[in-house]
């Protein structure tokens, strides 16, 4: 926790930018009835049945000093997909940094291991070196900033819509980030590790 929010108290650096990511299961849903559509003097109604249309993953990443996220949907989360996000951050959003300090949770798929799965080892490599990874602890994932994205996500965004396909997910999730980015939606992250040490003593040794 603490090695967490010394990362988050750092200066802003441009050569190491702190980029924090998170996934989100999301189940597809479709109508079985055509909505009544919108009348004066009433709103859209739709009909309480509906039909299930298989589950998919977003993948979010935002800096937090940098005013940034990037919100896409993938059929699947395995270590490959979690590769290729992880290329496409260095290399096309970040290709010029020394270094990406990653914050993630510590998934199974969130580990370098998963970069050999899917590239050569030279490439991995390469990809690996560019690298700093920060964990946030077991029960701790309140600690990474994109769950504060994901949550503005569900509310602005998602809410109890039903969309029924990834293409039109992914419409609505870059609609979402391109106007939070366009208005530099940021972050004042609050929770310092002299906080930690006060309001969270009971989880400290106590040395005797």
């Amino acid at each position: 926790m603490e090695d967490v929010l010394e990362v988050y108290a750092r200066p802003y650096d441009p050569e190491k930018p702190v980029v924090c990511m998170d996934e989100k299961p999301y189940q597809k849903l479709d109508d079985v009835r055509n909505p009544l559509p919108m009348r004066p003097g009433s709103i859209e109604k739709v009909d309480s049945e509906y039909k299930r249309e298989g589950t998919c993953s977003i993948f979010i990443f935002t800096e937090p000093l940098g005013g940034w996220r990037h919100a896409e949907a993938l059929p699947r989360r395995t270590k490959v997909d979690w590769a290729n996000k992880v290329k496409w951050l260095l290399d096309e959003q970040y290709p010029e940094v020394e270094k990406v300090v990653l914050v993630m949770d510590n998934l199974n798929t969130h580990n370098t291991s998963s970069l050999y799965e899917a590239f050569t080892p030279e490439e991995a490599l390469r990809l690996a070196q560019r690298l700093e990874i920060h964990y946030t602890p077991k029960h701790g994932s309140w600690l990474n900033i994109a769950e504060c994205e994901l949550s503005a996500l569900a509310a602005q965004c998602l809410g109890s819509r039903r969309i029924a396909d990834i293409d039109s997910l992914n419409l609505e999730l870059q609609a979402w980030h391109t106007r939070r980015n366009r208005s530099q939606k940021g972050v004042d992250w609050q929770f310092k590790t002299a906080d930690a040490r006060v309001k969270l003593k009971r989880l400290y040794l106590t040395i005797i």
